[in-house]
């Protein structure tokens, strides 16, 4: 006996809203409960029957399955009539599409599905490739060209990246005709999987090439020249579009990275686009004033004045002299920090003078220190643990 349409045992036309579909079915479902009509069999049939109609067309997509449909759309293996699975297969797999994006339906539904709509298969895109580049601070500074040498795949020539043998050519897999998966229904879905055959390529080479065995690509050493842009920072990486590794049998290239790493330089230290210079001056220079030579990182030299009094730790800012910012016109600093260096190595007569000059100095020589005992004196005369 055929089934009943379910809007037809929920006494709802096709134009029925949510709200009417579940206010129909639950009048339904009081009046057949089987809790109501105890050993009445009519009744538990058609609870069932109530149950089973809105468990369908309470779903949106079951719903949209079974206007197409009817109730062909749920008998195993999709089969209702001549010619239906595929069509309803087709159907459920471009729904499946469009929640996840998979872009990759075809004609027909069953294993041996024709060739995919989203790109010829076995065209696989080749691997990214990395390669690490250390440059000096200076060539970050003024930027260069890097000829480097890379192992990748590429294309192979006797044939032209097929893996096919000169004068011959791949055919289409018999298995899954062309498409590279295979497609089995089970119900209301259908299943996809790697084609056993070609292993998801499409296609099936019986003379494969001798120069690449058939991969269409082979190994080799490939020169290639790296543009370094001026103010290049470390970690910075570069794309080369195309220059990775070679596609499978004539598919597209993948790309390089080029990662930049700066190595440590002698003098400087940087931060962003300033640059930092650590100079050891001597006690006389940093009391009496003095003038310094220091380098840049253009490869000159600039004059820094020390005035009288200068302190450790004292920076001295030289506008312009950093590194230039990628891309732009503009240009970091350099700052020299000066460290004033306790002398070494006295002789005799040097204690002398210095042991002489410590006995005419004052606070007013040395004020910071001469502040900083005179309140721990008081700290510990009060008693109280407070300055």
């Amino acid at each position: 006996m055929s089934k009943r349409d379910y809007y037809e045992v929920l006494g709802v036309t096709k134009t029925v809203t949510e709200v009417e579909l579940k206010v129909a079915f639950r009048k339904l479902a009081m009046v057949h409960h089987p809790d109501r009509n105890p050993g009445n069999k009519e009744s538990e049939i058609a609870f069932k029957e109530v149950n089973e109609a809105y468990q369908c067309l309470s779903d949106g997509q079951k719903r949209a399955a079974y206007d197409r449909f009817g109730h062909a759309a749920f008998q195993q293996g999709g089969q209702g009539g001549p010619g239906f699975g595929n069509e309803f297969g087709d159907f459920m797999s471009d729904i499946f599409e469009n929640f996840f994006g998979d872009g990759r339906g075809q004609p027909g539904g069953g294993a041996g599905a024709g060739r995919g709509r989203g790109g010829a298969p076995g065209r696989e895109r080749g691997a990214d490739l990395r390669f690490n580049l250390e440059i000096s601070l200076e060539e970050a500074f003024s930027g260069k060209t890097e000829a480097i040498k890379i192992p990748t795949s590429i294309a192979c020539e006797p044939c032209s990246g097929t893996g096919a043998k000169p004068g011959s050519k791949a055919r289409p897999c018999s298995t899954c005709g062309g498409y590279g998966r295979v497609r089995a229904a089970q119900g209301f879905f259908a299943i996809e999987r790697t084609c056993p055959n070609c292993h998801g390529r499409g296609e099936v080479i019986d003379d494969p090439c001798p120069s690449c065995s058939g991969a269409g690509r082979v190994t080799r050493e490939r020169n290639l020249s790296i543009n370094v842009p001026a103010g290049v920072d470390d970690g910075l990486r570069i794309r080369l579009a195309g220059e990775g590794e070679s596609g499978l049998r004539g598919g597209p290239s993948g790309d390089l990275y080029v990662f930049l790493s700066i190595a440590p330089h002698t003098f400087f230290q940087r931060d962003g686009a300033d640059l930092f210079c650590r100079v050891p001056i001597s006690m006389v220079t940093a009391a009496l004033a003095g003038e310094i030579t220091v380098p840049v990182i253009d490869g000159t030299q600039t004059q820094v004045r020390i005035p009288a009094g200068t302190q450790a730790g004292k920076q001295f800012r030289i506008k312009g002299k950093g590194m230039p910012v990628l891309r732009t016109r503009e240009v970091g600093d350099l700052y020299i920090q000066v460290s004033v260096e306790t002398p070494q190595n006295l002789t005799k007569r040097q204690r002398e003078l210095l042991q002489e000059f410590d006995q005419s100095a004052s606070a007013e020589n040395h004020p910071e220190s001469a502040g900083f005992f005179s309140k721990v004196k008081d700290f510990f005369v009060a008693g109280t643990g407070r300055p």
